[in-house]
């Protein structure tokens, strides 16, 4: 599908955070997986050192998972763009607010609705 006029706009940001997601889990998951990483976990003699491999290890997969989950809703929100539903919140059915589109493109919920979703969250 080619996109024209501000469709494109937003085509082009969500693609750019896209690049900018899959090259930040590349660089989490040479950094988790690199040989010296891997080296290092068989000779640590301290248990300091271990926990601390372990730890950032859990956090690389963590923020792979995490990137991955964001990675997800870039490509529901370019199916969004080419259905004609991009920039609707997903729980009232209003417009998500430019300004939110544009720090956030792949954003599914209007300020009022995550606000609201967070606010339950918090209170559970």
């Amino acid at each position: 599908m080619e996109f024209k006029g501000k469709d494109l706009e937003y085509y082009n940001a969500l693609i750019k955070v896209r690049d900018e997601v899959t090259e930040q889990m590349r660089h989490c998951a040479d950094t988790a997986l690199s040989s010296d990483n891997i080296e290092k976990r068989g000779v640590t003699t301290h248990m300091a050192d271990s926990s601390f491999d372990n730890s950032r290890s859990e956090m690389a997969l963590r923020m792979l998972s995490e990137d991955g989950d964001i990675l997800a809703l870039i490509d529901d929100a370019i199916e969004r763009l080419a259905n004609g539903e991009y920039g609707k919140c997903m729980e009232c059915g209003e417009m998500i607010a430019e300004p939110r589109l544009q720090a956030r493109p792949y954003a599914v919920f209007c300020i009022k609705c995550k606000s609201r979703q967070e606010e339950m969250m918090k209170n559970r």
